[in-house]
């Protein structure tokens, strides 16, 4: 594959990764307006467990050390095409330093542990529901 494959392969990562985050912290955003607001959607049970799913990776691969493989590709994609890692085109390198910031691993272990704590006493705020069945 070409210098420029490499390149975009490591962007898409990176857009694929700041989706990941977004999806979680937005979603989580969602999930607590909508209770509020009495959003049924929010408490559908797919949104909700994927979310808790999504999250709980990010827990897990804290707890043991584990770098996100999204972190990885995205270094290997960068190195192949001759690039030094984190940096790419103006959107990929803003991205990138939206989401990766200069802390030691236990602050951010810290942090996901207390955001994963905080997606499960949602889910008994506001617990998932399967709609009503009619008839």
């Amino acid at each position: 594959m070409s210098s420029l494959g490499w390149r975009i392969l490591a962007d898409v990562t990176v857009i694929a990764h700041v989706a990941y985050v977004v999806f979680v912290v937005l979603g989580q955003l969602v999930i607590l307006l909508g209770a509020v607001l009495k959003w049924s959607w929010v408490r559908n049970p797919v949104f909700r467990y994927i979310h808790l799913a999504m999250i709980g990776i990010v827990v897990l691969e804290a707890w043991i050390g584990l770098t996100c493989p999204l972190t990885t590709w995205e270094q290997e994609f960068r190195i192949r095409a001759g690039q030094a890692t984190y940096q790419g085109d103006f959107i990929a390198r803003w991205l990138h330093d939206l989401l990766f910031l200069d802390a030691s691993p236990a602050v951010f272990t810290i942090c996901y542990s207390a955001f994963g704590a905080f997606v499960l006493f949602t889910l008994w705020l506001a617990p998932p529901r399967r709609k009503p069945k009619f008839g």
